[in-house]
């Protein structure tokens, strides 16, 4: 995402001016607009003049400059599509303010942002890292992964806040059967099919290229059996019979990894994720480690010594203690809860975080639910905790009783 122009001012109201370069700042864009803010960009509005001598009505598309105050948001992953839906707030030509409308915001098209302290919600901390993320052009995809069986493949994206199933590939193979000269059929089936899953890979690729033409990542290929021995074999001969530049270059920094999935659904992408040579080769990305801190917490949860909390109240009555500080202490937060329709609520969510970053001096990471760590802590209610020192359930219940005296 392009920073066209930033004004926040020291109370943090303020507006900021994007131009969004590839579907993934759709995401970014989800996560920075929030009820009540204003968001301004180009429409189409159907309008009806009607002829003040005639009487004769006529209607027509005109494409406006609007302004809408944020009642609603509605992103499609896959498509990479933002819908945003509100109240016009600033009156044009053609309409009134109060009118409801939904701006589609698209691919290389600028859209403004305007967060401010009276009407709404400012520029706080959690939005101004949302606006840094979104605008660090060092961000990228972290691997390509293929989860695939005979006849089904599913290509997907890995990057630093989402997994994106950018293709989905199912072509025909027939089965194996036994007898000399009987597999014909099958292993012509089955090269059809790499080949297919080779030339949609390789496009994908090229995509992804694009814009980031010296990025690197591994291509991970996960299935039950040999489905995927058998793929980067036809990937090795296919480089070595023919020029492409590409592909070679792939094969000779070795960027395959073949890893065993109980499926070559795409569920089976979370195998492919978690499994040791995967994270030993990704450790250093982002999505790793926060893998590795929801592997750690769930750890000290099931030792049950006091240091991992999860659930709003109980994190919140650790954090007032002191517990969530320095020397490891972190408190995991789920990118959802500042998207929630109710500003004091988003608000208790964002003293938190600042109390533990500033006050306390711990660790803040905030998850997406579109990766599996992310999801794993929308299973604990979006929030949860690793303590520096325990905090036992008995003094918990005790300031429990005492909240509700």
């Amino acid at each position: 995402m392009k920073l066209i122009r930033r004004h926040i001012d020291r109370d943090g109201s303020g507006s900021v001016t994007l131009y969004p370069e590839e579907p993934e700042d759709m995401w970014h864009a989800y996560n920075l607009i929030r009820p009540t803010d204003l968001l301004s960009a180009k429409a189409l509005r159907r309008v009806t003049d009607k002829s003040a001598t005639t009487g004769s009505t006529r209607s027509e598309t005109v494409q406006l400059n609007l302004t809408i105050r944020v009642k609603s948001l509605d992103f499609d992953a896959q498509a990479g599509q933002l819908h945003v839906s509100g109240q016009i707030a600033r009156e044009t030509k053609h309409t009134k303010i109060g009118q409801f409308h939904t701006l589609d915001l698209e691919l290389q098209r600028n859209f403004t942002l305007d967060k401010d302290a009276q009407d709404g919600e400012a520029w706080d901390s959690v939005a101004r890292e949302q606006l840094a993320e979104a605008t660090d052009q060092t961000r990228g995809t972290e691997a390509v992964a293929v989860v695939m069986q005979e006849g089904l493949a599913n290509i997907c994206f890995i990057t630093q806040y989402q997994t994106v199933l950018r293709q989905r590939i199912e072509h025909s193979v027939p089965r194996k059967r036994a007898g000399a000269g009987r597999s014909a059929d099958h292993d012509k089936g089955l090269q059809k099919f790499y080949v297919v899953t080779l030339e949609t890979l390789m496009r994908q690729i090229s995509t992804l290229l694009e814009n980031k033409p010296n990025a690197t990542f591994p291509i991970l290929l996960g299935s039950p059996g040999f489905t995927a021995a058998g793929f980067l074999k036809h990937i090795t001969e296919t480089a070595s019979s023919k020029g492409d530049k590409l592909l070679q270059d792939l094969v000779k920094r070795k960027a395959f990894l073949t890893i065993h999935t109980s499926s070559g659904h795409l569920h089976s992408l979370n195998e492919v994720l978690k499994s040791p040579e995967v994270l030993a080769n990704m450790k250093d990305t982002k999505y790793a480690k926060e893998t590795e801190l929801m592997d750690k917490f769930f750890e000290l949860l099931r030792k049950d010594d006091g240091r991992a909390w999860y659930g709003p109240k109980e994190v919140e009555r650790a954090v007032d203690k002191g517990a969530v500080g320095r020397g490891g202490g972190t408190l995991l937060i789920s990118h959802s809860l500042f998207r929630s329709q109710d500003i004091a609520t988003r608000r208790r969510w964002v003293r938190l975080v600042d109390q533990v970053r500033e006050v306390e001096g711990g660790d803040v990471r905030i998850l997406s639910s579109d990766h599996e760590s992310g999801r794993r802590l929308e299973g604990l209610g979006g929030i949860a905790a690793i303590l520096t020192f325990p905090v036992d359930d008995e003094e918990s219940a005790s300031d429990s009783d005492g909240d509700n005296s």
